[in-house]
């Protein structure tokens, strides 16, 4: 691995602990430890980034193996109890990585509250294989760019749209997830992410579209972006409404979007 891959001593010593437990599960199954998100770009925040990972196997595992994966990250957590919660990522095998197929989007998955299940990835996927392959970090294996094909620009607009489709717009009907105002961040920077996707074909980090959608989408939207910019820090009024009323525009806009 390499000696720094962060410049956070102790989430080193997490991802260092990471990479010897994987492989001693896995042995000969082990392909690679790949960080992605916003501790692979730099823009890491302690306070609310979570810690993306993506471990490549040899082929999809076998349902006796995850047990022990399971108990290997809760040991993981137990050792570094100030990340509990905050790491997440997925076990997929070689094949499937190389372009997303809804019909072999099952994998082994650590979920953000610890548990550990089989979970089904959507669409989404898309945009994270392709951030992974442009900007994922080694920790050890091939580089990710020999591993998954490129993801063209329309392919990332389609992607968007559906994640649009199918996790956001339920939400306009049953908004309890959102009555967190964590949540409530959450979702607005995702927008401003999506509709930078739609706009320009790639991706890029959430506070980048953020600021790029200050100005795309005018003063009406200004504070709200702002606000979410800020968590949690400064003042954070309740904005379901506003919040809602975002998702509201950018399903407008990804139905209405042709290329």
């Amino acid at each position: 691995m390499v000696a720094r891959p962060t410049p956070h001593h102790e989430i080193n010593a997490l991802l260092q602990n990471l990479l010897v437990r994987v492989q001693s599960v896995l042995g000969s199954r082990f392909v690679g430890l790949y960080l992605y998100g916003s501790l692979a770009a730099g823009q890491f925040d302690p306070q609310r980034s979570d810690i993306d990972f993506l471990v490549v196997t040899e082929a999809e595992l076998s349902p006796d193996r995850l047990p022990e994966l399971a108990s290997m990250h809760q040991r993981l957590a137990e050792a570094h109890p100030k990340w509990t919660g905050r790491l997440e990522g997925s076990y997929i095998p070689r094949r499937a990585l190389r372009r997303y197929d809804p019909a072999q989007a099952r994998h082994p998955s650590l979920r953000v509250d610890g548990s550990f299940d089989v979970d089904h990835h959507d669409h989404g996927w898309v945009i994270q294989m392709h951030i992974l392959r442009e900007a994922g970090m080694t920790l050890a294996g091939p580089e990710p760019s020999t591993l998954i094909d490129p993801v063209a620009p329309n392919e990332l607009r389609a992607a968007a749209q559906a994640t649009l489709r199918e996790w956001w717009a339920p939400m306009l009907e049953d908004p309890a997830r959102l009555s967190q105002r964590e949540y409530q961040a959450y979702a607005v920077l995702t927008m401003c992410r999506a509709l930078y996707t739609l706009q320009h074909g790639t991706v890029v980090s959430k506070p980048t579209a953020a600021r790029w959608a200050q100005g795309a989408l005018g003063p009406e939207w200004a504070e709200l972006i702002e606000e979410a910019l800020a968590w949690p820090r400064g003042p954070q009024p309740d904005r379901l409404e506003q919040t809602l009323a975002l998702i509201r525009q950018t399903l407008r806009v990804a139905k209405a979007r042709r290329w």
